[in-house]
C-alpha cells in the first residue's frame, strides 16, 4: 500500500481563520489501497490540497465532488473520503481508501455481427453463422498512471484485428496524453447498401472488402471536465468487383479502393456523477472533422457533430435526462461508406433500433424519467480476490421518449421511407447496473409506425 500525502496552497481559505466555529482545516491527505495505481493519478482529479478550510457542508459537498472524479477514473471499484483527526494538530487528515480494480482482463469474444442483439433477433432470424468469436485482452494501469494497452483478435463472420496503446499523461503537468493504434478486417458476407431502411446484404464465400486504418490520437486537458483532442488517421478500403457493381456509390464512381488522411479536432465537457450511468450533472461536445487531407486523397468530405445531455435529480429516487445530438455533411454527394445517419450506435430513435436512416443530415432529441429500485453494494469476503469480492449493483425503472429527423438528398437511391420525416418512440423498461461498466437494458418501445417490440441490449466499457 502507498501513502502519500498532498501538499499545496490553501484552495479555499478565502480569509477564514483556522479556529472559526464549525471550519475544518484539511490536514494531511493520505491515499490508501493504491496498490499499483500512482498516487498522483488520484489527486490530479482533485481540487481539496492540504491547508484548505471549509465549513462542515462545503466540506460535505467538495469531498463528494472529488470522490465521483475518481471513481470516473474508471481505475477503482469503491472510493471512500474518510476524514481522521490528526494526532498533532488541530487539523483533520483526508484518507482517500481506494479499492482497485482487475485491471488485467481476458476474455473469449462471443458477439453478433450485427448493428445490435434485437436487428439478429427480429430481422436475420437468429442466424448464429453471424456471430464473432475470438479474443480480447485489455490491459489497464500497465505503469500505473492510468494508462492501457487493448489488443483484439476476432474471427468468425467479421474477422478484425486491433492494437491500441493509451497513456493519459505524457507531461509533468498531466495534461496531455496520447493513443496510438492500428485495425485491420476483412468481409465476406456484408451489408452493400441501405434500401427500405434496412442493411442490405451480399452473402458470399469470397473476400469482398479489406478495412486497415491507423491513428495517433493526442489529448488535453486543462482543466477537470474539459478535454481537447486531435486524430489523425490514415485509412485504407478495398472492395471486390461484385460491391462496386451492386453498388457504384459504395465508394463512389464505382471505385474499387479508397484511400485518405483524416483530421479529427474535438472538445468535450464532462461534469457528469457517473460516467458509466450519470444521475446529475450534463456533459456536451463537438467534434469537426475533414477527411481527405491531400489532393491525391480519394474522397473530400467534411462533418460537424455536436451534442449535448443534462441530467437531474427530482427527488431522491427520481431522476430525468434531456438531451441532443446533430451532424452535418458536406457535400452532399457522398460514398456510401461515409453517409452516416441514424441507426448506428446509440444514434438512434428508440422503436427503430431495427432501422438504418441514412442521410447527410440529422437531428436527435432523447429524453427520460427513471425511478431507482435500488442500489446496493455486496461485500463477500469469502471471494478470495479482491478485486472481485465487492459487486455493486442498482436497477432503474425508465420511460422514455424520443424524437429525430434525417434529411437525405438523394432518397432515391436508398427507397427511403424514414428519410425526411420526423421520427417518434416511446417506451418503458428496466436497466441493471452492476461493476466492470455492465449495463444491461430490458425496453419496450413504440415508434410512430405503431410497431411495439421489446429490446435488449448490453453496453460494457472495459
Amino acid at each position: 500500500m502507498f501513502l502519500a500525502a498532498v501538499t499545496g496552497t490553501p484552495a479555499h481559505s478565502q480569509g477564514i481563520g483556522a479556529d472559526s466555529v464549525n471550519n475544518i482545516v484539511i490536514g494531511d491527505i493520505l491515499i490508501e489501497g493504491n496498490h499499483k495505481t500512482r498516487a498522483t493519478i488520484i489527486t490530479r482529479e482533485m481540487a481539496l490540497r492540504q491547508g484548505d478550510v471549509l465549513d462542515s457542508l462545503r466540506l460535505t459537498e467538495a469531498l463528494e465532488i472529488d470522490r465521483r472524479k475518481i471513481i470516473n477514473t474508471n481505475l477503482f471499484i469503491t472510493v471512500d473520503m474518510v476524514l481522521k483527526p490528526n494526532p498533532d494538530s488541530l487539523r483533520k487528515d483526508l484518507h482517500v481508501v481506494v479499492k482497485e480494480r482487475w485491471y488485467f482482463i481476458i476474455f473469449p469474444v462471443f458477439q453478433l455481427a450485427d448493428r445490435n442483439f434485437n436487428e439478429w433477433w427480429y430481422d436475420r432470424k437468429r442466424d448464429i453463422s453471424r456471430t464473432i468469436y475470438g479474443v480480447y485482452l485489455s490491459y489497464g494501469n500497465v505503469t500505473g498512471r492510468s494508462d492501457k494497452l487493448r489488443v483484439l483478435a476476432e474471427f468468425g463472420f467479421i474477422p478484425k484485428f486491433e492494437v491500441s496503446y493509451t497513456l493519459p499523461y505524457i507531461d509533468k503537468a498531466q495534461k496531455t496524453g496520447i493513443t496510438v493504434g492500428a485495425s485491420y478486417g476483412i468481409n465476406k458476407t456484408m451489408a452493400f447498401r441501405t434500401w427500405n431502411d434496412k442493411l442490405d446484404y451480399l452473402s458470399s464465400e469470397d473476400i469482398n472488402r479489406k478495412r486497415f486504418y491507423t491513428f495517433v490520437n493526442l489529448t488535453r486537458r486543462n482543466k477537470f471536465y474539459g478535454f481537447h483532442s486531435l486524430d489523425l488517421r490514415w485509412s485504407q478500403s478495398k472492395i471486390s468487383d461484385t460491391i462496386a457493381v451492386l453498388n457504384p456509390r459504395y465508394l463512389l464512381n464505382a471505385r474499387r479502393e479508397q484511400r485518405f488522411f483524416q483530421l479529427t479536432y474535438s472538445y468535450s465537457y464532462d461534469k457528469r456523477d457517473n460516467f458509466q450511468y450519470p444521475l446529475r450533472g450534463k456533459s456536451w461536445g463537438i467534434q469537426l472533422s475533414k477527411i481527405g487531407l491531400l489532393p491525391s486523397d480519394d474522397i473530400n468530405q467534411t462533418f460537424l457533430y455536436g451534442s449535448y445531455r443534462k441530467y437531474f435529480a427530482l427527488s431522491q429516487r427520481w431522476f430525468a435526462n434531456t438531451g441532443f445530438k446533430a451532424r452535418i455533411s458536406l457535400p452532399q454527394k457522398q460514398p456510401y461508406l461515409q453517409t452516416i445517419g441514424l441507426g448506428y450506435r446509440n444514434d438512434l430513435v428508440r422503436g427503430y433500433e431495427l432501422y438504418v436512416v441514412d442521410g447527410q443530415y440529422y437531428a436527435l432529441v432523447k429524453n427520460e424519467i427513471k425511478y431507482k429500485l435500488f442500489a446496493v453494494q455486496k461485500h463477500f469476503p469469502w471471494v478470495p480476490v479482491r478485486q472481485f469480492n465487492t459487486i455493486p449493483i442498482a436497477a432503474y425503472l425508465n420511460t422514455f421518449a424520443d424524437a429525430g429527423y434525417v434529411r437525405n438528398t438523394y432518397p432515391e437511391l436508398s427507397n427511403t421511407t424514414l428519410g425526411n420525416r420526423m421520427l417518434y418512440g416511446a417506451g418503458t423498461g428496466v436497466d441493471i447496473v452492476t461493476f466492470y461498466n455492465i449495463l444491461a437494458r430490458f425496453t419496450y418501445s413504440v415508434n410512430a409506425k405503431k410497431e411495439g417490440r421489446f429490446f435488449f441490449s448490453i453496453i460494457r466499457e472495459f
